[in-house]
C-alpha cells in the first residue's frame, strides 16, 4: 500500500513548464535545486527500466516562501544510484552542478551503464539552463563546491577516484584527480569544512571515510581514514563547522543503521559518536543554524512487500544537536524509496524526496513536532537535492 498525501493543493509541474521572471523571485529567495531520475521505477523491491522512461530533469525551488514555488524544470542528466548528493550549489546561489553516475545503454535500452557528466546550470540566467557539460570520472556521485566557489569535488563511484575542478565565476576546468588506489572503493559523497581547507569522502565499497587536505587549489589525501558503519554513504558538516555526520547504508536486509557523528575538532577528524536512526540511510542535512539534524530512512520502503521488514513509507527524522551529542525530536511518515532533504533558511520548511511518489513532500517543523503539508510534482523520480553552502 503507496502512503497517500493529500494533493488539494499539489504543485503540478508539466514538463515543458515556462520559468518564472526572475523579477518575481523575491529578496526573500533561496533556491534548492532538485535532480529527477526519469529512467527507472521500483516494482516489487526491484530497480528496472521502464518501457517507455522520460527524460532526467532538474527542477529549481525557492524554498524561501511559504508554500515553496517552482522557479524552473528542465532537462538534464541524473541518476538515482548514489548518496542524493549528486547536486552542489555555489554559495552564491550563482550555478549549481549535477552529476549522473548512470544512463541508458545505447545498446540495450532496458540497461544502465555508467555515466561520466556533469551538468554546469546558470542559476541566475532567465530561465536558469544549463551552460556546459564536463566529462568527470566513471560514476560521478557525490558533488561539492568550496565555500568560496573557486574549486569543485566530484567523487567518481565507478572507479574509486576524485575530480578536481577549478571554478572561474561559472566556468570549472579539470584539475587532476585524487585516486584511492582501489577501483571498488566506491567514492559516494563529499563535504567541505566551512574553512574549505579540509574535505571529507565517503567510501561506500570498502566502508571508510577518507580525509583530504585542501590548500588553494591544490587537494591531497592525508591518507588519514575513519571507519564508522558498514558502507558509509551521505556526509554533511554542520554550519557551526565542529562537527560532521555521516549516514550509513548497511546491506539492505532490514536492520537498523546508525549516523555517525565526527568531531572535527580534534588534532584530527575522528568518530566519536553513533546514533540509531532506521532502516537504509539514505539523505541527512543540517538546518542552516547547525542546531538541527534531518535524516531519512528508507525505513524498508525500497523492498520487496514480502520482505519481513518492508513498510509502505519512508521517515523523516529531525535530531537536536548539541556539540556531538544527537537527541531526537520528531518523525513523520513520508513516500517510498525516499532520498534527499532540504532544509529552509529559517528551519520552518523541509523538502523530501520521494522517488515513488515523483514528488517531493513539504514537511513544516515547529521545533517539537513534522506535519507533512503538501507536496511538489516534477517530473521523473527526485534523487538530489542541495540549497546553497549545503
Amino acid at each position: 500500500m503507496k502512503l497517500r498525501i493529500s494533493r488539494t493543493h499539489t504543485v503540478i509541474v508539466a514538463f515543458a513548464i515556462a520559468a518564472l521572471p526572475l523579477t518575481a523571485i523575491n529578496a526573500a529567495a533561496q533556491i534548492a535545486v532538485s535532480s529527477n531520475d526519469g529512467k527507472v521505477v521500483l516494482n516489487n523491491g526491484t530497480v528496472s527500466v521502464p518501457a517507455n522512461p522520460v527524460d532526467d530533469t532538474v527542477t529549481i525551488i525557492n524554498l524561501g516562501v511559504s508554500p515553496p514555488k517552482v522557479i524552473a524544470e528542465f532537462k538534464a542528466p541524473s541518476s538515482v544510484v548514489g548518496p542524493p548528493q549528486n547536486v552542489a550549489v555555489a554559495s552564491d546561489e550563482s550555478f549549481a552542478l549535477v552529476a549522473a553516475t548512470q544512463k541508458l545503454d545505447p545498446t540495450d535500452p532496458k540497461k544502465q551503464v555508467p555515466d561520466n557528466r556533469l551538468s554546469v546550470i546558470d542559476l541566475k540566467a532567465n530561465p536558469p539552463a544549463v551552460i556546459a557539460t564536463l566529462e568527470a570520472g566513471l560514476g560521478p556521485s557525490g558533488t561539492a563546491i568550496n565555500p568560496v566557489g573557486t574549486l569543485a569535488l566530484v567523487a567518481n563511484y565507478r572507479e574509486g577516484t576524485v575530480s578536481v575542478f577549478t571554478i572561474s565565476g561559472k566556468t570549472l576546468t579539470p584539475a587532476g584527480k585524487i585516486d584511492f588506489g582501489d577501483p571498488k572503493a566506491g567514492p559516494a559523497a563529499i563535504a567541505f569544512t566551512p574553512d574549505g581547507k579540509t574535505a571529507l569522502v565517503t567510501r561506500d565499497g570498502d566502508h571508510r571515510i577518507s580525509i583530504l587536505s585542501v590548500d588553494g587549489n591544490n587537494v591531497t589525501d592525508t591518507k588519514r581514514i575513519m571507519t564508522g558503519g558498514h558502507r558509509p554513504y551521505a556526509v554533511h558538516v554542520s554550519p557551526k563547522g565542529d562537527i560532521a555526520v555521516i549516514g550509513n547504508q548497511g546491506a539492505n536486509a532490514g536492520d537498523i543503521m546508525p549516523v555517525n557523528v565526527v568531531d572535527l575538532k580534534g588534532k584530527a577528524p575522528r568518530i566519536v559518536n553513533t546514533v540509531d536512526v532506521g532502516q537504509y540511510i539514505e539523505g541527512l542535512a543540517f538546518s542552516d543554524d547547525g542546531n538541527y539534524l534531518a535524516v531519512i530512512p528508507q525505513n524498508g520502503s525500497n523492498l520487496a512487500p514480502s520482505h519481513p521488514f518492508y513498510n509502505d513509507h519512508g521517515l523523516l527524522v529531525v535530531f537536536s544537536v548539541n556539540g556531538t551529542t544527537l537527541t531526537k525530536v520528531a518523525e513523520v511518515k513520508i513516500g517510498q524509496w525516499p532520498q534527499g532533504v532540504a532544509w529552509s533558511h529559517d528551519g520552518k520548511t523541509l523538502l523530501a524526496q520521494s522517488m515513488v511518489d515523483n514528488a517531493l513532500a513539504m514537511v513544516s517543523f515547529d521545533g517539537k513536532s513534522l506535519k507533512v503539508t503538501d507536496q511538489i510534482k516534477v517530473t521523473g523520480g527526485p534523487d538530489g537535492i542541495r540549497t546553497a553552502g549545503r
